[in-house]
């Protein structure tokens, strides 16, 4: 593949203060707080200055504690910003230019709503249904041609999710999948087309079972009534999915 041009490490420069702001996204979003607020220690309620903020390199140099207090600040926010790096770095490992741009914001986008959901148990509409108009956009500019499959992938995303959510509530008494997923869903199949969606549920319920046998193996406790949000390994299956293209089952 052709060496890095200038737009391919802007997006690598972009990748780390993406991050920061989808970490504050992530922190607010879910208590209707404006991600524009100012930042404060969540332990002493100091302001967090400039120098406080700098992607990774004030968490590093103030070795993950506040300045003002010195309370451990946690992984969440490095964690977040490694996050988005990756994502920027396996965007310019499949594509150049803006398909690489617009591979990172799909990935960026669905990290802060499968991290949302994986927190707080909730995928919120602000976010999944606009995903739908998008890929939508994005596949009437680049394949016009292909359109159909999108639409399909749309309807079969979330009319497949909601009738197995309601075939699991009508057998078991009690919900199984929210709508949220199947929303989704619906969003996925806009960017990836009913063609894709196969081989996204069989990677998101692979991946979720396999999260599952590690937390038991960690020690947790799970049972039949243990709940495991499905909406991160949706979002992680999607985005790679759409890395790759649909691939035959």
């Amino acid at each position: 593949m052709a060496p890095l041009g200038l737009a391919e490490w802007y997006l690598v420069a972009a990748a780390l203060p993406a991050g920061s702001f989808l970490g504050v996204v992530i922190d607010r979003l879910p208590s209707e707080e404006a991600p524009d607020g100012r930042s404060r220690c969540a332990h002493c309620g100091a302001t967090l200055t400039a120098r406080d903020l700098v992607p990774l390199a004030s968490w590093v140099a103030t070795k993950g504690r506040c300045r003002h207090c010195g309370a451990w600040l946690g992984w969440f926010y490095p964690g977040v910003e490694l996050a988005a790096l990756a994502i920027a770095i396996l965007s310019l490992a499949a594509d150049r230019g803006a398909d690489a741009w617009i591979d990172a914001a799909f990935g960026w986008w669905l990290l802060v709503l499968g991290w949302i959901d994986w927190r707080h148990g909730i995928l919120p509409d602000a976010l999944t249904l606009p995903l739908i108009p998008l890929g939508l956009a994005v596949a009437g500019w680049f394949e016009p041609e292909n359109l159909p499959d999108p639409l399909l992938g749309v309807a079969c995303g979330y009319v497949g999710l909601w009738l197995v959510a309601w075939v699991y509530r009508r057998l078991r008494g009690r919900e199984g999948l929210g709508r949220g997923d199947a929303k989704l869903l619906a969003a996925g199949g806009a960017w990836v087309g009913a063609s894709g969606l196969p081989t996204v549920l069989a990677g998101a319920a692979l991946a979720a079972l396999v999260a599952a046998g590690a937390m038991m193996l960690a020690g947790r406790r799970l049972d039949r009534y243990s709940a495991l949000p499905f909406g991160p390994f949706l979002a992680a299956a999607i985005w790679l999915v759409w890395l790759a293209g649909p691939i035959a089952l």
